[in-house]
């Protein structure tokens, strides 16, 4: 319980994990490696954050969206693994970012999930990450990102 220890200190309560939105799972396992699918910024009445960053949303307001996403997807993942202490390391995150097309500060929006990530699991939460712009994203919204983890 040394992650639900770490979660408390910090302020943190998980939201309620969310289920698939369409035909495909929350997770899948293959190994010891854990494949989350996208999130996207639910606010806590279930609605989500949307617009386009850079036009509608500033970096800093999307940074948020995106340490939101990051609570979502800690919320997945303790409920596939049960319990966050089983989290090896976090792999990979894959960050997308509804942009304008002249947008350039993509990392700056994905580091309010990988600083999340750091401050829960410490080095086992540094990961491999790609931070992209994207044209859009379904229902507007601001950010989705998935992660790959390893679990025991």
């Amino acid at each position: 319980m040394q992650i639900e220890k770490r979660l408390a200190e910090l302020g943190i309560v998980l939201p309620q994990a969310t289920g698939p939105q369409a035909n495909y799972v929350n997770a899948v396992c293959t190994g010891d490696l854990l494949f989350l699918a996208g999130k996207g910024p639910y606010k806590p009445d279930g609605t989500m954050h949307k617009g386009k960053v850079g036009r509608d949303v500033t970096v800093e307001e999307a940074y948020q969206h995106a340490r939101l996403v990051g609570l979502h997807l800690l919320a997945t993942l303790k409920a596939e693994l049960g319990d966050l202490d089983r989290v090896g390391r976090i792999v990979k995150v894959l960050g997308m970012v509804n942009a304008v097309p002249e947008f350039e500060n993509h990392p700056e929006v994905i580091n309010g999930c990988s600083d999340l990530l750091v401050e829960v699991f410490g080095d086992r939460g540094r990961h491999a990450r790609s931070a992209v712009g994207m044209g859009s994203l379904p229902r507007n919204i601001t950010v989705e990102i998935e992660a790959v983890v390893e679990f025991a």
